[in-house]
């Protein structure tokens, strides 16, 4: 069996490596922090130096980075898409901005290789628990060979068709809707804890009732515990936020749709720095 290329060992791509490796699946691992690939390694995985040695010709490699500029240094490093060769399959599992992904695909193309865009929806201990949902764009053909892959990381997949972009577009739209969400517990549990009412009982009661979704259950409960020392920018992870909700306005913008909430949100999140 040709290895599977995997690019992007942060807490998300280690545990999708990992479910990949449970699945039977031989992997050639690459982390700029190579100390990174070393539980990997210790199940069977090859660490490789450079992005280009993750590829193999006609190989799938899959790539599981912070953002547009890292994913672009991969596709166009050196020997990346020579290795990966004509009938070679790319896997992009990060949230990109759609254009940027685009021109990756046709990049691809003209290189006779293929490109499938898969952002995915969950935390790590979701992608460690194989309970990512995936959003997918791409050919027919290369959707269906990546496809086994996706569902040894995910507990459903959601196909978008063959336009890329269009499963990111769904993915930070997804973002957007959570991000407004958690701002809208703080303001109720500030309010609330103000008229003497706990947090963390009126969360467990509204998370068990009217709002039943993740976001709402885990941030809540999180949100709820932490409401007077907790700001939006505060949140785990929330560079991640501000990254996405410029996405987000950049696609309302090209749109020239309105997004007052995705501008207030920006801008609590854009003096965020990332790791």
């Amino acid at each position: 069996m040709t290895p599977i290329g995997f690019i992007g060992l942060g807490n998300m791509g280690q545990a999708m490596a990992l479910n990949l490796i449970k699945a039977g699946y031989k992997l050639r691992v690459y982390n700029r922090t190579a100390d990174k690939a070393a539980p990997l390694v210790a199940l069977g995985a090859e660490s490789v130096s450079r992005p280009s040695e993750a590829a193999a010709k006609g190989s799938i490699v899959i790539t599981m980075v912070t953002d547009d500029a890292a994913l672009e240094n991969i596709v166009r490093s050196e020997g990346f898409m020579e290795r990966l060769g004509q009938g070679g399959l790319h896997l992009s599992m990060s949230t990109v901005s759609p254009a940027t992904s685009r021109m990756l695909a046709d990049f691809h193309d003209a290189n006779g290789s293929h490109y499938v865009e898969a952002p995915v929806f969950g935390p790590p201990e979701a992608a460690a628990a194989r309970k990512l949902w995936i959003c997918v764009t791409g050919s027919k053909e290369a959707k269906k060979r990546a496809w086994p892959l996706l569902d040894a990381m995910g507990q459903g997949i959601f196909d978008f068709g063959e336009k890329i972009g269009s499963a990111l577009i769904v993915k930070i739209c997804g973002n957007f809707i959570s991000f407004t969400a958690m701002e809208a517990m703080m303001e109720a549990c500030r309010m609330a804890q103000k008229n003497e009412i706990v947090p963390s009982e009126m969360m467990g009661m509204l998370s068990r009732t009217m709002f039943t979704a993740p976001v709402y259950q885990n941030f809540g409960k999180y949100i709820a515990l932490h409401t007077e020392q907790i700001t939006l920018p505060g949140l785990p992870n929330s560079w991640i936020a501000g990254k996405d909700m410029g996405l987000f306005k950049e696609r309302a913008v090209l749109a020239g749709t309105e997004a007052p909430l995705a501008n207030l949100l920006y801008d609590l999140f854009s003096e965020v720095p990332s790791p």
